[in-house]
């Protein structure tokens, strides 16, 4: 029996794009926001996240960089991680990674860092 050679997107892809939706989400980025540093249009973006369309191996990675994030976490269920001893403050910790990287001036990079120097020294 031959195998099915769909290229519908399938759960998994759905999965996928949810995960990618919550972090671009939790980093408080939008759609063109991330988009652009994907080099791909909102739009493409949102078919992704969606499940409409399927994402290339070479775009996961790319994903995977700019949220700073594994591949294989792109993978992972949000539901079975709900019994998972995580870090509270993980969440913040990669928000404030997502400013950083979005920082270009190093001026602005240098404040940034003196202000955060300053806080934690309480």
């Amino acid at each position: 029996m031959k195998q099915s050679t769909s290229r519908a997107p399938t759960a998994v892809d759905q999965m996928v794009g949810e995960k990618i939706r919550k972090l671009r989400l939790d980093r408080n980025l939008t759609l063109a926001e991330l988009g652009s540093e994907l080099g791909i249009s909102h739009q493409q973006l949102q078919k992704y996240e969606t499940g409409t369309n399927r994402l290339s191996a070479g775009m996961l990675a790319n994903v995977a960089e700019v949220l700073r994030v594994s591949i294989a976490s792109l993978f992972e269920d949000e539901n079975a991680e709900d019994g998972k001893d995580t870090d509270p403050s993980a969440k913040v910790r990669a928000e404030c990674h997502s400013w950083i990287d979005r920082t270009p001036s190093k001026e602005r990079l240098s404040l940034m860092a003196k202000v955060l120097r300053a806080m934690s020294s309480d």
